[in-house]
């Protein structure tokens, strides 16, 4: 398939076609296009022209055009629907997308827009799905699924899936319970087909299945899907019944968003902003983080300030100061980062003191790499061997204490329940100048003898 691709010229005419109300030209231009790349086209619209759109098209098609949309493009249009023609949209979408919508409009229209929805399990279902917190696994799933009961034989099982999966888009997995709803197991396609139709499910299906309880975090779900390959996971509750699934579409999703968030911590901004949002916005979302490195920087003022003495008898140690402090920061944040990506991926094993030490002779060995380099450069440039090797080993400690810093940190927070991304960004570079530069001018006075 041709990856679509929006032009200024394809853009410019379905612009003049909706401003000329060329509906029939119109609906075949788009006939063919994938729903997403609708989506990306009516980003591009000024709010009369996507508006006229959407309320053209079908609300088959435009319904997953919704869900794609940016939020805000999204909100602009169903405050210019009627009750009715929201409730058209929902029907047209699987549970867990219509929760979603549901849960973005105003209060005030909710009952009247679920009174609206013609299939009232469908509406059901989506009242239900409103009740669990949207980063639970129960704020995820979907209602639509295909399961048989383990006392069935093969052919009742065979009709009642039939009538099932014309409300399932895809069929991932074929799920057993028993008279209970509670799960039992997963039924192959194949033993469905090859066996005896006067089989009973009991005999032929699979007891082993991965499931997730309903007020699983969302991010756990993504960890369990991903570590064992998951297109699809039942969703149980308290009790063990079968109440949903989540497919692998929802979980990248859910991937996406966090790994957007955490981007944004490590750069230092503290709320889950756009570049499209208000000034206010983003100066609240980066203030936090950039007072954080202003009162670093005044601490570090404070800190050189001690050394005043040292500093006016030795000037070139002044000079060297940013690179110590780069480097402490450098340091750091590479070493918070493996950590937080091993966080993320579940991939750290053993404990933090063997996790400490490693980092240890790690930052070690590339101190010492680096701090010869530099032992050979200043000697060289200011003929000083005394003072160059007062800034070498400076510069060896120093990356050691980042690198302990830059591991514990994240470790600590993670403990602690809170995101360890936050331990990528201003934080653990702040901290590492200040204990750097610190450190850099302790040192320095006791190799020189200050």
């Amino acid at each position: 398939m041709t990856p679509f691709k929006l032009t200024d010229e394809l853009l410019e005419e379905i612009k003049q076609l909706i401003e000329d109300q060329q509906n029939a030209k119109l609906e075949t231009l788009l006939e063919e296009v994938h729903y997403a790349d609708i989506a990306e086209i009516v980003d591009e619209l000024n709010e009369e022209e996507s508006i006229y759109l959407i309320k053209l098209l079908d609300s088959d098609k435009t319904s997953d055009v919704l869900t794609e949309l940016d939020e805000d493009v999204r909100e602009v249009i169903l405050n210019n629907l009627s009750v009715k023609e929201i409730a058209e949209e929902l029907e047209e979408l699987d549970t867990d997308d219509a929760a979603d919508i549901v849960g973005e409009l105003p209060d005030e229209i909710v009952q009247e827009v679920i009174s609206e929805i013609e299939d009232k399990e469908h509406a059901k279902d989506i009242v239900d799905l409103l009740r669990y917190d949207e980063d639970s696994a129960g704020g995820l799933m979907a209602k639509e699924l295909v399961k048989v009961r383990e006392s069935w034989n093969v052919l009742t099982c065979v009709k009642e899936m039939r009538a099932q999966a014309e409300n399932v888009t895809r069929v991932h997995s074929i799920y057993v319970v028993d008279d209970e709803d509670k799960l039992k197991g997963r039924l192959s396609l194949k033993d469905l087909l090859t066996t005896s139709t006067k089989s009973h499910i009991s005999d032929i299906y699979i007891p082993k299945v991965d499931s997730v309880n309903v007020n699983e975090d969302s991010e756990e779900v993504a960890k369990i899907m991903s570590k064992y390959d998951l297109e699809a996971i039942p969703v149980v509750d308290a009790m063990g019944r079968l109440v949903g699934r989540i497919t692998i579409d929802d979980i990248v999703d859910v991937i996406k968003e966090e790994a957007e968030k955490d981007y944004q911590m490590a750069a230092g901004i503290s709320q889950d902003v756009e570049a499209d949002d208000s000034i206010w916005d983003l100066t609240r979302a980066r203030l936090p983080w950039l007072f954080l490195g202003l009162v670093g920087g005044v601490g570090a003022a404070a800190i050189m300030g001690r050394f005043e003495e040292l500093i006016s008898q030795h000037a070139i140690l002044f000079y060297f100061t940013p690179l110590i402090a780069a480097m402490a920061g450098n340091v750091g944040v590479q070493s918070s980062a493996i950590i937080v990506q091993g966080l993320a991926n579940d991939d750290l094993k053993g404990s933090v003191s063997n996790r400490l030490i490693k980092e240890v002779l790690l930052a070690a060995l590339n101190g010492l790499i680096l701090a010869a380099v530099l032992l050979l450069f200043t000697w060289a440039y200011k003929g000083d061997f005394l003072t160059a090797l007062a800034i070498s080993i400076s510069l060896i400690v120093v990356i050691i204490v980042a690198g302990l810093i830059g591991t514990f940190i994240p470790l600590f927070l993670d403990k602690r329940g809170i995101d360890p991304a936050i331990a990528t960004g201003p934080f653990i570079t702040t901290s590492n100048d200040i204990f750097g530069i610190l450190i850099y001018f302790w040192i320095a006075k006791m190799v020189l003898g200050i």
